[in-house]
């Protein structure tokens, strides 16, 4: 199979410096664990106006450039700058209150007795499990406002253990926009949903994606059904490596699908959803 041409956010030749309108940029980013190559010489960069996917099959690198773009994790080798600031050289504490993150990390760490009010309006404090923090009551209006954004306002006052996997990724959502992010990270967030739910999440990020004062978006997925329509950007990943990255429908092709999963795959789209089988 012919390579793919690699886009010009790709290109080695990226600045090495963020432009204006960067929210995070990676230059020659790798990342090791022992001979474990994680992220091999990636370079992205995600503008402010920009909501994108970053797909590809288990193992791609998927999780762990998450976790770069979120502050959680320094490279072994590269240059990063998330919200203008470089990583490395600031204080991470002051970066991470400005990064709604939903992650499956995340999720396993939620006490199974919180009620699902408290897990949204304990992002405040960057907490997960209330102690003795004070809100006031714009706070709870505020996560009932996104609950209610989510579909899941009913389940409010419900322990966040009885929750279905899907009510959960759902609160983890509504969550992660408690603070105004100005970056908004979603770690696979139809992962176990039916398709009823997926659907429905998939519409209400779709109309999130077109609201001009949402944060700038980045969504984890190995399901190319599972990108919500108004979606600008994708990123394509196997092995720790970028197989292209740009604008969607420029990006997202048979030929750079298949490179990216290792197998032929026939690629429709239709009404700005996209759907992939087996030749």
């Amino acid at each position: 199979m012919a390579p793919v041409t690699s886009s010009p956010l790709t290109s080695v030749h990226q600045s090495i410096m963020p432009g204006p309108d960067s929210v995070v940029h990676l230059m020659e980013v790798t990342v090791r664990r022992g001979t474990s190559v994680l992220l091999d010489a990636v370079n992205w960069n995600v503008d402010v106006d920009q909501r994108w996917v970053i797909l590809g099959p288990n193992g791609a690198g998927k999780t762990t450039l998450l976790q770069i773009a979120s502050a959680q994790m320094f490279p072994t080798s590269g240059r990063v700058h998330v919200l203008g600031e470089r990583l490395g050289a600031v204080d991470v504490t002051e970066i991470r209150p400005r990064i709604g993150l939903s992650s499956a990390s995340l999720a396993g760490r939620v006490p199974p007795n919180e009620t699902v009010i408290d897990v949204v309006v304990s992002a405040g404090y960057g907490v997960v499990g209330r102690w003795r923090e004070r809100y006031d009551e714009l706070d709870f209006a505020r996560a009932r406002e996104l609950l209610a954004a989510m579909g899941i306002e009913r389940l409010a006052d419900r322990l966040y253990g009885t929750l279905s996997e899907g009510e959960r990724k759902r609160a983890l959502a509504a969550r992660a926009l408690m603070t105004d992010p100005e970056l908004l990270l979603l770690d696979e967030p139809a992962a176990g949903l039916d398709l009823a739910g997926r659907e429905d999440l998939l519409g209400r990020l779709s109309v999130l994606a077109v609201d001009p004062f949402a944060p700038t978006t980045v969504l984890v997925t190995h399901h190319v059904e599972e990108i919500p329509a108004e979606f600008s950007h994708v990123l394509l990943m196997r092995g720790g490596k970028v197989i292209g990255a740009g604008p969607m429908a420029e990006t997202l092709t048979e030929q750079a699908l298949s490179e990216t999963f290792g197998m032929n795959l026939t690629l429709e789209a239709r009404a700005g959803r996209y759907f992939a089988f087996a030749r």
